[in-house]
């Protein structure tokens, strides 16, 4: 591996890192090794694997504000299987773009403080990301770093499809529908465009299923309307997310009910969703394993909202071609996969059962109206990408 350019990334979740490494010949990126830290586990963990190894590294870093400690110590581990000296730039995924962003940029001081301006419209998850970003600043200084943003795919939008039904004035100020998992959709709409060219042009729902959770309306590849609006909130109901909920419940939870701004906060992004319907587990998985009729309440809610979410995407479109698994549990857990389609039978979606459970490509039928695929993202192959195009940018100005 020794003089082949690297390009590492970051994924920063609201609780958890997650990390590529990739090596560069001729322009494109392969990966090469990866790496996975989740922040709640106790003591800290890292998970990686690459260069025909895989291990879990109980961490001696002690998680502090800046993360410096856990950051130091997780690229050491990389810098002894790989020649870490030949890392050219570190790229991150950045969830909030806001208005300023439509594309992956390089980060100066300019940049990180818009970035770091848009903390209060992603509190859970842009924090972590320009944590990252200043971690990477003061252990590797001279490294280019580059930002691509979630929101940013999304800026194809209408206004019309971005705006709230609340004076115009706010839309103004950036209280519009900013939609997420830009990375994962545009990754998924590369891949239809390759292995399914026939629906390269066609009126597409992907489902992004995973922990959080969305789906996106495509045409032509082309983000056209997405069921996260404003916030990481709404839409479907997640792992511990709301979804969707009617804003007279907040009023009731701050008037009648007492509860302060911190409190509904944490009740509405850590305590609802799947975890909160079910009382037992925000893990899809362990809710399908159980007998609880809440567990299945919690999941057929799930479906039912997804479902719902599908249809209305579809009239956005003005039809519906292909729908797409992706994701976590859009990927990995047929049942899902089964009870969201069957709600879709109205409109012609029939599944292939052993298709479904053999996880295949091409899950319909084949007399199936729309077409239905599950389709592995890849967020981190994004970044790669981008990191290495505003490298060789970078390289290329006089």
């Amino acid at each position: 591996m020794s003089g082949t350019p690297l390009v590492l990334t970051f994924n920063a979740g609201s609780s958890s890192i997650k990390m590529g490494l990739f090596s560069v010949v001729n322009g494109q990126t392969t990966q090469v090794g990866k790496g996975a830290i989740d922040l709640r586990a106790h003591p800290l963990r890292l998970q990686v694997s690459g260069s025909g190894t895989s291990q879990d590294i109980t961490l001696n870093a002690k998680l502090t504000e800046d993360l410096h400690e856990v950051l130091d110590e997780t690229l050491g581990w990389f810098a002894s299987h790989f020649k870490l000296d030949d890392l050219m730039s570190v790229g991150h995924r950045v969830v909030h773009g806001g208005d300023r962003f439509d594309g992956p940029v390089a980060i100066d001081d300019d940049t990180l403080a818009a970035i770091t301006e848009l903390v209060p419209l992603a509190p859970l998850h842009q924090p972590q990301g320009v944590r990252l970003i200043q971690a990477i600043r003061a252990l590797r200084p001279r490294l280019l770093q580059t930002a691509s943003f979630d929101t940013a795919f999304h800026r194809s939008q209408s206004d019309l499809v971005r705006r709230f039904a609340i004076p115009r004035r706010y839309f103004e100020q950036g209280v519009k529908r900013y939609g997420f998992h830009g990375l994962s959709y545009q990754y998924v709409a590369g891949e239809l465009a390759r292995r399914f060219p026939a629906l390269k042009n066609g009126k597409v729902v992907v489902a992004h299923l995973g922990s959080g959770a969305s789906l996106c309306a495509l045409h032509g590849g082309i983000s056209q309307d997405t069921s996260m609006g404003f916030s990481t909130l709404d839409g479907i109901p997640m792992a511990t997310r709301c979804g969707a909920l009617d804003p007279g419940v907040v009023l009731h939870l701050m008037g009648p009910g007492g509860l302060s701004l911190d409190e509904v906060e944490d009740l509405l992004y850590h305590q609802s969703g799947l975890l909160g319907v079910s009382g037992l587990s925000a893990d899809a998985r362990a809710l399908q394993a159980s007998d609880r009729p809440e567990a299945r309440e919690a999941l057929d809610l799930f479906a039912l909202r997804i479902a719902g979410e599908v249809a209305r995407l579809a009239t956005s479109l003005g039809g519906l071609d292909a729908l797409v698994f992706t994701a976590g549990i859009g990927e990995h857990q047929p049942e899902v996969r089964g009870a969201v389609s069957e709600r879709l039978a109205w409109l012609g979606l029939q599944l292939d059962p052993q298709a479904n459970a053999r996880h295949d490509a091409v899950i319909s039928a084949p007399g199936s109206r729309v077409t239905v695929l599950v389709l592995p993202t890849d967020e981190e192959q994004v970044i790669a990408n981008d990191t290495v195009g505003i490298h060789h940018q970078q390289a290329l100005r006089p």
